[in-house]
Protein backbone atom coordinates (compact mmCIF):
# COMPACT_ATOMS: atom_id res chain seq x y z
CA UNK A 1 0.00 0.00 0.00
CA UNK A 2 1.41 3.42 -0.93
CA UNK A 3 1.78 6.16 1.66
CA UNK A 4 0.49 9.56 0.60
CA UNK A 5 2.54 12.73 0.53
CA UNK A 6 1.26 14.46 3.72
CA UNK A 7 2.01 11.37 5.80
CA UNK A 8 5.52 11.04 4.36
CA UNK A 9 6.31 14.70 4.93
CA UNK A 10 5.04 14.64 8.51
CA UNK A 11 7.34 11.69 9.08
CA UNK A 12 10.22 13.31 7.20
CA UNK A 13 10.09 16.49 9.27
CA UNK A 14 9.14 14.96 12.62
CA UNK A 15 11.83 14.18 15.19
CA UNK A 16 9.73 11.45 16.84
CA UNK A 17 9.60 9.29 13.74
CA UNK A 18 13.31 9.83 13.14
CA UNK A 19 14.19 8.79 16.71
CA UNK A 20 12.05 5.65 16.35
CA UNK A 21 13.77 4.69 13.11
CA UNK A 22 17.24 5.23 14.53
CA UNK A 23 16.42 3.34 17.73
CA UNK A 24 15.04 0.28 15.94
CA UNK A 25 17.34 -2.77 15.76
CA UNK A 26 19.77 -2.19 12.89
CA UNK A 27 17.64 0.83 11.90
CA UNK A 28 20.50 3.25 11.43
CA UNK A 29 22.43 1.02 9.02
CA UNK A 30 19.54 0.40 6.58
CA UNK A 31 18.64 4.10 6.74
CA UNK A 32 22.15 5.06 5.68
CA UNK A 33 22.20 2.51 2.89
CA UNK A 34 18.83 3.69 1.60
CA UNK A 35 19.83 7.35 1.87
CA UNK A 36 23.22 6.84 0.24
CA UNK A 37 21.62 7.28 -3.16
CA UNK A 38 20.66 10.83 -2.21
CA UNK A 39 23.51 11.81 0.16
CA UNK A 40 27.05 12.34 -1.10
CA UNK A 41 28.59 10.96 2.09
CA UNK A 42 29.23 11.69 5.73
CA UNK A 43 31.95 14.32 5.28
CA UNK A 44 32.51 17.54 3.37
CA UNK A 45 35.30 15.82 1.47
CA UNK A 46 32.79 13.22 0.24
CA UNK A 47 30.47 15.94 -1.04
CA UNK A 48 33.18 18.02 -2.67
CA UNK A 49 34.53 14.93 -4.41
CA UNK A 50 31.07 14.42 -5.92
CA UNK A 51 30.93 18.09 -6.93
CA UNK A 52 34.23 17.80 -8.78
CA UNK A 53 32.93 14.79 -10.70
CA UNK A 54 29.70 16.61 -11.55
CA UNK A 55 31.66 19.63 -12.77
CA UNK A 56 33.58 17.32 -15.08
CA UNK A 57 30.24 16.40 -16.65
CA UNK A 58 29.18 20.03 -16.96
CA UNK A 59 26.81 19.92 -13.97
CA UNK A 60 26.87 22.63 -11.30
CA UNK A 61 26.11 21.89 -7.64
CA UNK A 62 25.12 23.34 -4.28
CA UNK A 63 26.51 21.66 -1.16
CA UNK A 64 24.38 21.42 1.98
CA UNK A 65 25.14 20.05 5.44
CA UNK A 66 22.50 17.70 6.89
CA UNK A 67 24.48 16.32 9.84
CA UNK A 68 24.00 16.50 13.60
CA UNK A 69 25.62 19.17 15.76
CA UNK A 70 24.50 17.92 19.18
CA UNK A 71 21.73 18.91 21.57
CA UNK A 72 18.36 19.79 20.09
CA UNK A 73 20.01 21.67 17.24
CA UNK A 74 18.28 24.90 18.35
CA UNK A 75 20.84 26.20 20.83
CA UNK A 76 23.04 29.21 19.89
CA UNK A 77 26.05 26.91 20.22
CA UNK A 78 24.58 24.55 17.63
CA UNK A 79 23.95 27.42 15.21
CA UNK A 80 27.54 28.52 15.72
CA UNK A 81 28.84 25.03 14.96
CA UNK A 82 26.83 24.91 11.74
CA UNK A 83 28.16 28.36 10.82
CA UNK A 84 31.74 27.15 11.32
CA UNK A 85 31.07 24.16 9.04
CA UNK A 86 29.88 26.52 6.31
CA UNK A 87 32.81 28.89 6.79
CA UNK A 88 35.18 25.97 6.23
CA UNK A 89 33.20 24.97 3.14
CA UNK A 90 33.37 28.53 1.83
CA UNK A 91 37.15 28.49 2.20
CA UNK A 92 37.36 25.19 0.31
CA UNK A 93 35.43 26.61 -2.65
CA UNK A 94 38.53 28.53 -3.72
CA UNK A 95 39.96 25.23 -4.98
CA UNK A 96 36.78 24.01 -6.66
CA UNK A 97 35.13 24.73 -10.03
CA UNK A 98 33.15 27.97 -10.21
CA UNK A 99 29.84 26.13 -10.45
CA UNK A 100 30.06 24.81 -6.88
CA UNK A 101 27.90 26.83 -4.45
CA UNK A 102 26.54 26.26 -0.94
CA UNK A 103 23.01 25.69 0.38
CA UNK A 104 21.67 26.19 3.92
CA UNK A 105 18.38 26.20 5.83
CA UNK A 106 18.09 29.21 8.12
CA UNK A 107 16.67 27.15 10.98
CA UNK A 108 20.18 25.64 11.22
CA UNK A 109 21.57 29.15 11.74
CA UNK A 110 19.18 29.97 14.59
CA UNK A 111 16.20 31.51 12.77
CA UNK A 112 13.70 30.28 15.37
CA UNK A 113 15.57 31.46 18.45
CA UNK A 114 17.33 34.67 17.36
CA UNK A 115 16.52 36.04 13.88
CA UNK A 116 19.02 38.87 14.27
CA UNK A 117 21.88 36.51 15.08
CA UNK A 118 20.74 34.25 12.23
CA UNK A 119 21.06 37.16 9.78
CA UNK A 120 24.53 37.93 11.12
CA UNK A 121 25.59 34.30 10.61
CA UNK A 122 24.15 34.26 7.09
CA UNK A 123 26.06 37.45 6.26
CA UNK A 124 29.27 36.03 7.73
CA UNK A 125 29.09 32.98 5.49
CA UNK A 126 28.15 35.03 2.42
CA UNK A 127 31.13 37.33 2.95
CA UNK A 128 33.44 34.31 3.18
CA UNK A 129 32.44 33.03 -0.27
CA UNK A 130 34.79 33.48 -3.19
CA UNK A 131 33.62 36.05 -5.74
CA UNK A 132 30.99 34.66 -8.08
CA UNK A 133 29.68 32.01 -5.66
CA UNK A 134 26.31 31.93 -3.91
CA UNK A 135 24.76 30.68 -0.71
CA UNK A 136 21.29 29.38 -1.52
CA UNK A 137 18.77 29.65 1.31
CA UNK A 138 16.42 26.67 1.46
CA UNK A 139 12.67 26.53 1.90
CA UNK A 140 11.05 26.63 5.34
CA UNK A 141 7.42 26.10 6.24
CA UNK A 142 4.91 28.92 5.83
CA UNK A 143 5.08 29.89 9.49
CA UNK A 144 8.75 30.79 8.97
CA UNK A 145 8.32 32.44 5.57
CA UNK A 146 8.22 36.03 6.82
CA UNK A 147 11.27 35.57 9.03
CA UNK A 148 13.12 33.89 6.14
CA UNK A 149 12.36 36.60 3.59
CA UNK A 150 13.17 39.34 6.10
CA UNK A 151 16.50 37.70 6.93
CA UNK A 152 17.51 37.29 3.28
CA UNK A 153 16.52 40.82 2.26
CA UNK A 154 18.29 42.28 5.29
CA UNK A 155 21.55 40.53 4.41
CA UNK A 156 21.13 41.39 0.73
CA UNK A 157 20.88 45.04 1.77
CA UNK A 158 24.36 44.79 3.27
CA UNK A 159 25.84 44.60 -0.22
CA UNK A 160 25.63 40.80 -0.41
CA UNK A 161 22.72 40.31 -2.82
CA UNK A 162 24.97 38.85 -5.50
CA UNK A 163 26.09 36.15 -3.05
CA UNK A 164 22.62 35.02 -2.02
CA UNK A 165 19.86 32.90 -3.49
CA UNK A 166 16.38 32.43 -2.01
CA UNK A 167 13.91 29.59 -2.44
CA UNK A 168 10.32 30.54 -3.33
CA UNK A 169 7.51 28.00 -2.96
CA UNK A 170 4.79 28.19 -5.61
CA UNK A 171 2.18 26.61 -3.36
CA UNK A 172 2.22 29.44 -0.80
CA UNK A 173 -0.37 32.13 -1.32
CA UNK A 174 2.07 34.78 -0.11
CA UNK A 175 4.79 33.93 -2.64
CA UNK A 176 3.93 36.57 -5.31
CA UNK A 177 4.50 39.30 -2.71
CA UNK A 178 7.65 37.57 -1.45
CA UNK A 179 9.03 37.42 -4.99
CA UNK A 180 8.52 41.15 -5.39
CA UNK A 181 10.53 41.81 -2.23
CA UNK A 182 13.30 39.39 -3.12
CA UNK A 183 13.71 40.53 -6.71
CA UNK A 184 13.70 44.18 -5.62
CA UNK A 185 16.53 43.25 -3.25
CA UNK A 186 18.45 41.73 -6.18
CA UNK A 187 18.37 38.17 -4.86
CA UNK A 188 18.36 35.24 -7.31
CA UNK A 189 15.34 32.97 -7.00
CA UNK A 190 15.14 29.19 -6.85
CA UNK A 191 11.51 28.41 -7.71
CA UNK A 192 10.10 25.21 -6.23
CA UNK A 193 6.59 23.83 -5.92
CA UNK A 194 6.69 23.57 -2.13
CA UNK A 195 8.17 21.38 0.55
CA UNK A 196 5.58 21.22 3.33
CA UNK A 197 1.93 20.48 3.90
CA UNK A 198 0.29 23.77 4.90
CA UNK A 199 -3.11 25.11 6.04
CA UNK A 200 -5.53 25.60 3.15
CA UNK A 201 -5.89 29.32 3.83
CA UNK A 202 -2.14 29.77 3.39
CA UNK A 203 -1.32 27.39 0.55
CA UNK A 204 -2.79 26.01 -2.64
CA UNK A 205 -3.75 22.32 -2.78
CA UNK A 206 -1.09 20.17 -4.42
CA UNK A 207 -1.67 19.05 -7.96
CA UNK A 208 -2.87 21.22 -10.82
CA UNK A 209 -3.29 24.46 -8.77
CA UNK A 210 0.37 24.36 -7.74
CA UNK A 211 1.51 23.42 -11.25
CA UNK A 212 -0.34 26.43 -12.65
CA UNK A 213 1.08 28.72 -9.96
CA UNK A 214 4.61 27.45 -10.67
CA UNK A 215 4.24 28.25 -14.39
CA UNK A 216 2.73 31.68 -13.74
CA UNK A 217 5.45 32.62 -11.25
CA UNK A 218 8.19 31.52 -13.65
CA UNK A 219 6.72 33.78 -16.34
CA UNK A 220 6.42 36.62 -13.82
CA UNK A 221 10.10 36.26 -12.91
CA UNK A 222 11.11 36.33 -16.56
CA UNK A 223 8.98 39.44 -17.20
CA UNK A 224 10.62 41.13 -14.21
CA UNK A 225 14.08 40.38 -15.56
CA UNK A 226 14.95 38.43 -12.42
CA UNK A 227 17.63 35.77 -12.22
CA UNK A 228 15.95 32.48 -11.38
CA UNK A 229 16.09 28.72 -11.72
CA UNK A 230 13.43 26.03 -12.04
CA UNK A 231 13.72 23.50 -9.23
CA UNK A 232 11.32 20.76 -10.26
CA UNK A 233 11.42 17.10 -11.27
CA UNK A 234 8.07 17.41 -13.05
CA UNK A 235 9.10 16.77 -16.64
CA UNK A 236 6.00 18.14 -18.35
CA UNK A 237 6.04 21.43 -16.45
CA UNK A 238 9.80 21.78 -16.82
CA UNK A 239 9.81 21.16 -20.58
CA UNK A 240 6.88 23.51 -21.18
CA UNK A 241 8.72 26.30 -19.38
CA UNK A 242 12.02 25.63 -21.15
CA UNK A 243 10.17 25.81 -24.46
CA UNK A 244 8.46 29.06 -23.51
CA UNK A 245 11.28 30.83 -21.67
CA UNK A 246 14.39 29.54 -23.38
CA UNK A 247 17.55 28.59 -21.45
CA UNK A 248 16.87 28.55 -17.71
CA UNK A 249 18.91 26.67 -15.12
CA UNK A 250 17.13 23.55 -13.89
CA UNK A 251 17.81 22.48 -10.31
CA UNK A 252 17.50 18.86 -9.21
CA UNK A 253 18.31 16.75 -6.15
CA UNK A 254 21.40 14.55 -6.19
CA UNK A 255 20.40 10.94 -6.88
CA UNK A 256 16.90 11.67 -8.15
CA UNK A 257 16.10 10.88 -11.78
CA UNK A 258 19.70 10.95 -13.06
CA UNK A 259 18.46 10.14 -16.54
CA UNK A 260 16.76 13.54 -16.63
CA UNK A 261 20.05 15.23 -15.72
CA UNK A 262 21.81 13.43 -18.55
CA UNK A 263 19.10 14.43 -21.01
CA UNK A 264 19.15 18.08 -19.96
CA UNK A 265 22.93 18.43 -20.13
CA UNK A 266 23.02 16.69 -23.51
CA UNK A 267 20.68 19.43 -24.79
CA UNK A 268 22.79 22.22 -23.33
CA UNK A 269 20.36 23.07 -20.52
CA UNK A 270 22.24 24.34 -17.42
CA UNK A 271 21.72 21.97 -14.47
CA UNK A 272 22.52 22.37 -10.79
CA UNK A 273 22.23 19.54 -8.24
CA UNK A 274 21.70 19.89 -4.51
CA UNK A 275 24.43 17.72 -2.96
CA UNK A 276 23.92 17.06 0.77
CA UNK A 277 26.36 15.44 3.18
CA UNK A 278 26.33 14.51 6.86
CA UNK A 279 24.81 12.04 9.26
CA UNK A 280 21.15 13.12 9.27
CA UNK A 281 20.38 10.51 6.67
CA UNK A 282 17.05 9.12 7.91
CA UNK A 283 15.14 12.39 7.60
CA UNK A 284 16.74 13.22 4.26
CA UNK A 285 15.79 9.75 2.97
CA UNK A 286 12.15 10.23 4.03
CA UNK A 287 12.02 13.58 2.24
CA UNK A 288 13.34 11.97 -0.93
CA UNK A 289 10.65 9.28 -0.72
CA UNK A 290 8.03 12.02 -0.66
CA UNK A 291 9.70 14.07 -3.39
CA UNK A 292 7.97 12.47 -6.41
CA UNK A 293 4.62 13.31 -4.81
CA UNK A 294 5.36 17.04 -4.76
CA UNK A 295 8.01 17.84 -7.36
Amino acid sequence: MSVDRPVLFRRATGRGWERSGRAAPFGDGPAWRSASRYVAGRTAEDALRVCRKLAGRGVASSVGYVGYVGGTGREPSAARRVTEIYLRLAAQLHDLPEGVWLSVDLTRLGLDTDPGACAARLAEIARALPAGRRLQVGAENEARAEATVSCVTKVAGEGLADRLGATAQANLRRTPDDLARLTEAGVAIRLVKGAYTEPEDRALPFGEPVDVAFVRLAHRLRAAGAEFSLATHHGVVREALLEALGPVTVEQVYGMRPEAVEDLTSRGVPVRLYVPFGGNRFRHWMRRLAEPRRA
